[in-house]
């Protein structure tokens, strides 16, 4: 059996002597002081201190063996003993997530308690599990236990690691979930025969970190594990993991590095012992078809590739239907519908062309205003640009955003003034249509309203800058769908001025030639004239600023893209914002609409069915969000000289 100590909450002094809390050997001790070993049932004590006392010499008598082995009144024997601790029933039952090391210890030490000694314990584990109790400091007691060859210091708050105080026995070694930013400090005197590292869940960062992960400093490392933290340089941390002649198990998803097209080819290529990576079986098949890719490393472009779809949206309310008729002067009333979503700028890139689906653009925070780009529009210039339109005015900043073209708006306001500014806007702006700090929002084009309307879009995000990535594939992207409501008026002529006077000579003049002309062109004006009516020119409409309003808006989740997922496909449920008598309303809109009568009565003669049975579909939309991935060797050499290109 291995023998293990393990805890999970609490801190205390570790075998031996007094330590300081928040260490390795309190929390140890603290988990032993909780099993109660020297307590009843366990340890000694008149429950069996018969059982301990000092023999003496017995007459020949006593050495008799009786049926029955009788114990002092008031004293237990070590079955009855046993029995407390392992009835479940028991006031001192072990409790149930207790390990078998620790039932163990317990039945120890009712069955022989004087064994249960400082000197025991360190002789005697071989592993030690100290996971989430508040621990920052591994202390050089560890050093005496002589055996150990397991320690999990995982859900701590470790920071640095002294590896002198690591026992040199140690074969696998956890720190999950630390606050451990770089590998230097274990480096310095490691255990020569470690097998397994975990630093999974910490904070490293840095081209640097690739330096410590080599064959001098590891040399018998047969399983690492570096998964979700902030390494980026994937060149370089295969060179070093390459000296590793024994690595066969490697974990990095989760890390910025990862989100490359072609990681897991030229992971597999740079690795020739790998036989598992992040959790999935390197097979012969992979091997070739990624075979000599990593002779073209320096090459590769260090960017993702990400493309976004987004399919039909359902489930939408028709709007128009709740409007009165428009009369001879207006409004004239016509609806929009799109979807919004947010995603991460590239910093390191010299800046995308987005074309017209971009709607606003947020720098990140903490960047001065003289650090921002120059943007046509800030968002508090177009808010107070008028004051004649009211509150139409802030919807028409927002439609600043959605105007079809890329349109920049300057970093959220930090200082006071802007503060104050920012305070104005937010009761007039739906903060779900601005994006947040360090996105940028993007939009499908606008359709008018449908049972079913495509949005037919697709977006390819290419970033170079991939720490921030991560961190936003952490959070989610934010998918709205937008109704954008706009009214038109007829445009009201200007006066004409009357015309000037002029002088009677002039004037009979121009009556004589008007008269000849008129009797020359008689006959030809009484030809044009004919029994159509006349065509009235179309009447110009200026338009009020759009009117926008959220109908249904949500988080998609991003993460299973840095757990190995190439693909997020979701349908954002937004419920159901239709009602059977808004359905009513269209269905008899749109019967008004169609000639054939036979359609008209069949109408009606469905409507008692349309009322029983209804059932209102909710608002949804589809989205996928796929992360690009080299299949073969040639496709990444492809992708290399397609970029080469500008293509």
């Amino acid at each position: 059996m291995a023998e293990r100590a393990e805890s999970s909450s609490g801190s205390g002094n570790a075998p031996g002597g007094g330590s300081a809390p928040g260490t390795v050997s309190a929390a140890v001790r603290e988990h032993l002081r909780r099993l109660c070993l020297r307590e009843f049932p366990c340890g000694t004590g008149s429950w069996n201190k018969s059982r301990f006392l000092p023999r003496t010499c017995r007459t020949w008598r006593e050495l008799v063996p009786r049926e029955e082995e009788t114990v002092s009144p008031g004293e237990e024997t070590v079955e009855a003993l046993l029995g407390l601790v392992r009835s479940p029933f028991s006031p001192w039952a072990m409790l149930e997530d207790s390990s078998a090391e620790d039932r163990f210890l317990r039945e120890l030490a009712i069955q022989s308690p004087l064994m249960i000694k400082d000197t025991f314990f360190y002789s005697y584990f071989r592993s030690l599990r100290v996971v989430d109790k508040q621990v920052s400091l591994v202390d050089k007691d560890l050093l005496k236990f002589l055996n150990l060859e397991e320690l999990v210091l995982s859900a701590n708050r470790i920071q640095e690691v002294e590896a002198a105080n690591l026992p040199r026995t140690l074969k696998v070694l956890e720190l999950y979930g630390n606050e451990i930013a770089s590998l230097e400090c274990l480096c310095t005197h490691p255990p020569p025969g470690l097998q397994h590292l975990g630093l999974g869940h910490n904070k490293l960062l840095g081209p640097l970190e690739s330096l410590y992960i080599t064959s001098s400093h590891w040399p018998n490392l047969v399983s690492l594990d570096l998964s979700f933290n902030d390494l980026t340089d994937l060149q370089g941390m295969m060179a070093s993991l390459s000296s590793l002649r024994h690595l066969g198990l490697l974990v990095l998803q989760g890390n910025p590095l990862a989100l490359v097209p072609y990681y897991r080819g030229f992971t597999i290529d740079s690795l020739a012992r790998l036989s598992v990576l992040d959790d999935i079986t390197v097979t012969p098949n992979e091997k070739h078809q990624f075979r000599g890719l990593r002779l073209s490393g320096d090459l590769l472009a260090r960017e993702a590739q990400l493309v976004v779809t987004i399919g039909n949206v359902r489930g939408v309310l028709d709007s128009s239907i709740l409007d009165p008729e428009p009369g001879p002067e207006g409004p004239f009333t016509t609806y929009n519908y799109y979807v919004t979503y947010d995603f991460v700028e590239d910093e390191e890139g010299e800046g995308e062309d987005y074309g017209g689906g971009v709607l606003a653009q947020v720098c990140p925070l903490g960047l001065g205003r003289d650090s921002q780009r120059e943007s046509p529009q800030t968002l508090s210039e177009v808010a107070e640009g008028s004051v004649e339109s009211g509150a139409t005015e802030a919807i028409e900043s927002e439609s600043s955003f959605i105007s079809g073209h890329t349109v920049h708006s300057a970093a959220l306001p930090q200082s006071i003034d802007s503060a104050e500014e920012l305070a104005k806007l937010r009761p007039r702006i739906d903060p779900r249509l601005c994006p947040s700090p360090g996105t940028v929002l993007f939009s499908t084009a606008r359709k008018p309203w449908a049972e079913v309307i495509p949005c037919n879009y697709e977006m390819q995000h290419t970033l170079r800058d991939l720490v921030p990535l991560k961190a936003f594939l952490l959070a989610g992207t934010t998918v709205t769908i937008v109704e954008e409501k706009i009214l038109s008026w007829p445009v009201v002529p200007p006066p004409v001025d009357s015309p000037l006077p002029v002088k009677k000579g002039k004037e009979e003049k121009d009556k004589k030639k008007a008269g000849k002309k008129g009797k020359e062109d008689k006959e030809s004006l009484k030809e044009q004239k004919t029994p159509k009516k006349k065509k009235e020119p179309p009447r110009e409409l200026r338009q009020d600023p759009p009117v926008l309003q959220v109908l249904g808006s949500g988080m998609v989740a991003l993460e299973p893209l840095l757990v190995g997922e190439p693909l997020v496909s979701v349908v954002c449920n937004f419920g159901v914002v239709r009602t059977q008598e808004s359905d009513k309303l269209t269905s008899a809109r749109d019967s008004k609409k169609t000639k054939k009568v036979a359609k008209k009565e069949k109408s009606k003669s469905a409507a008692p069915t349309y009322e029983s049975e209804y059932q209102p579909e909710p608002l949804t939309v589809e989205v996928k969000i796929q992360l690009n991935q080299c299949r073969s060797a040639e496709e990444a050499l492809r992708m290399l000289v397609a970029q080469g290109r500008g293509e």
